[in-house]
C-alpha cells in the first residue's frame, strides 16, 4: 500500500470533492456553527463542506500533503477549516470541546483502532454526535474500496465495543451501497453507517 501522502500527490482528489451522501444526510442533527472534528479527513471533501454549512471544523490527518489539498479547497470554495497533522493512534483531544466527531471511512489497525475512537470521543460534549461510515467485513475481497485486510473491517457490534457506554447509538445500518466517491470508492460497497450520542 502505497504512503498516504505518495497516494494524495497524485493529481486530483482520490475520493473527489464532494461529501460523503451519508454525512449529507446526518448533518441536518447538528446544531448551528457546531465545532466539528473530521478525523481522517485526507484531501478535506468532508471538512470544507461542513464549513461550507457553517460549520467550525478541524481537520485531522497524517498526511501533510492530503491537507494541503484540503486548505487548497477550502480556499477555492471560499470557506476557512483548521487542519492538524496527528497520529489518531496518539491523538488526545481536548475534552468536551466539540459538538461532533466525523469519521468517514477511518480504517485503523485493530492495535490502535479503539485507542483512537475512545480519544476521538472523549472530545465530544455532552449530546455530541459521532458520525461514522466506514466498510463492513463483508466488504473483503470487493474491488469497490477499502482495506484488503478484514481485521480494519468494521461491523455494528465491534463499534459499540469501541465506542463504549459512553455513546448510546441512535442510528445503525449494516448493509449494500451503491459507491460514487471519486476514483478511490466506486461501486457496490459493504458498509457501516453509524450515528451515536454522548450520554
Amino acid at each position: 500500500m502505497p504512503s498516504w501522502d505518495e497516494e494524495f500527490s497524485k493529481p486530483g482528489y482520490r475520493y473527489g470533492t464532494e461529501p460523503n451522501s451519508f454525512l449529507v444526510e446526518m448533518a441536518g442533527r447538528l446544531p448551528k456553527a457546531s465545532r466539528v472534528v473530521a478525523a481522517g479527513d485526507g484531501e478535506g471533501r468532508n471538512g470544507v463542506w461542513l464549513a461550507g454549512q457553517g460549520h467550525r471544523v478541524l481537520a485531522l490527518d497524517a498526511s501533510s500533503v492530503g491537507l494541503a489539498k484540503a486548505r487548497a479547497l477550502a480556499e477555492e470554495r471560499g470557506v476557512s477549516i483548521e487542519t492538524a497533522v496527528v497520529d489518531l493512534s496518539t491523538y488526545a483531544p481536548e475534552a468536551a470541546s466539540a459538538d461532533a466527531v466525523v469519521l468517514i471511512y477511518v480504517h485503523m489497525p485493530p492495535a490502535v483502532r479503539r485507542a483512537a475512537h475512545r480519544n476521538l470521543v472523549s472530545a465530544l460534549k455532552p449530546g455530541g454526535l459521532v458520525i461514522l461510515e466506514a466498510f463492513h467485513r463483508d466488504q473483503l475481497g470487493r474491488s469497490s474500496g477499502g482495506p484488503k485486510d478484514i481485521d480494519m473491517l468494521f461491523d455494528l457490534a465491534l463499534l459499540a465495543e469501541d465506542f463504549g457506554p459512553d455513546i448510546r447509538a441512535v442510528h445503525a445500518f449494516e448493509g449494500e451501497v451503491d459507491l460514487d466517491e471519486g476514483r478511490g470508492h466506486v461501486g457496490m460497497g459493504a458498509i457501516v453507517r453509524f450515528v451515536g450520542v454522548k450520554v
